[in-house]
């Protein structure tokens, strides 16, 4: 297995840079897994393919506006991008600017100061702050969109969920953007079942796999959340003969790090990798964008349902002019 068994070609074209309204109004392209057959629907058509028992999983994380500037004493312009929190003053963050060794001291932006107390890959440093950030995000916060996406957003809620809760991700659960409250309330009143999980994105979400052998690659690590009560949501669909759904791959990543015998209540960080030839313990099927090249997201959703016929599809949606990555469509594999 080499990483470039997981490229493909994709149009600039392709690359959706705003989302689509309504949210449910995407395309949805539907793959079975046991026969290989495609189907061309629309996103709110997703019912069509869930059976009263079935349970939706949907990762309530929420995007922090974690993009903020600052400026040195000098007077010189950085940009700090909040990666993860490490106690109430202590982030890890990706640092734009030269000379941010330790000791350095940055003033944002109609906020409080900041500390380098630590080096850690790159660009990525450890800041204290002089006081808590998070009552600040409204004033000096600014969402963060992938690097492939040159437009500006209008609305920042536009790269949220609707059902956001837990405020943590540097980046979008985006297989969840195409929800609506409405097409969640139609799936219940059919008999489907939610439950929540909650895994914090990072960026390195985005990072393509450099190394030749993906098996030598070091995953990133993402705090998640399982609890007891969807645990037993969980375990009790797969009593009953249901199945568990994972919408996007962050849900797959939180709800196999929590699988035992049966599916156990799970806080702290997960560093699973999921690659051709893992054994899915609790994923029955899944709701998935259409992923980077060489990256961590391919390499899962092609674990699922085979490299071949994920590159086969890939090439089958460029063709059919579906938008690829955060604001564009969705797949439903089953």
């Amino acid at each position: 297995m080499k990483t470039t068994d997981f490229d493909y070609h994709l149009p600039e074209t392709s690359i959706a840079q705003t989302p689509i309204e309504p949210r449910d109004s995407s395309r949805l392209l539907v793959l079975n897994r046991e026969t290989g057959g495609l189907e061309h629907r629309i996103f709110n058509q997703i019912g069509d393919y869930l059976n009263p028992g079935d349970l939706l999983v949907l990762n309530q994380t929420r995007v922090i506006p974690a993009r903020i500037y600052a400026r040195k004493p000098t007077g010189g312009k950085v940009e700090l991008l909040l990666l993860r929190r490490r106690d109430a003053l202590t982030w890890e963050c990706l640092v734009g600017g030269k000379g941010m060794t330790v000791g350095k001291t940055v003033q944002v932006e109609n906020g409080p100061s900041a500390e380098i107390v630590d080096i850690l890959n790159g660009s990525e440093r450890v800041m204290k702050f002089s006081e808590p950030i998070e009552p600040y995000f409204p004033i000096v916060g600014n969402v963060p969109l992938p690097p492939y996406i040159h437009e500006k957003l209008d609305d920042p809620e536009r790269y949220q969920t609707v059902y956001s809760k837990e405020p943590g991700s540097a980046a979008a659960p985006t297989a969840g953007l195409h929800f609506t409250p409405r097409l969640l309330d139609e799936l219940k009143a059919k008999g489907v079942n939610v439950a929540y999980v909650t895994l914090h994105v990072g960026l390195d979400t985005f990072a393509p796999v450099t190394e030749d052998d993906p098996q030598e690659h070091k995953i990133h690590t993402e705090w998640c959340e399982l609890s007891q009560e969807t645990a037993d949501a969980i375990n009790k669909t797969r009593a009953n003969g249901g199945r568990v759904i994972a919408v996007g791959t962050t849900s797959v990543r939180t709800l196999e790090s929590a699988a035992q015998q049966t599916v156990e209540p799970f806080t702290g960080p997960t560093s699973i990798y999921i690659l051709p030839g893992y054994q899915f313990k609790v994923v029955d099927a899944m709701v998935t964008n259409f992923h980077l090249p060489k990256s961590t997201l391919i390499m899962l959703v092609s674990a699922f349902a085979g490299r071949e016929k994920v590159l086969e599809t890939y090439e089958n949606a460029i063709q059919e002019g579906y938008r690829f990555y955060s604001f564009g469509d969705a797949m439903l594999i089953f």
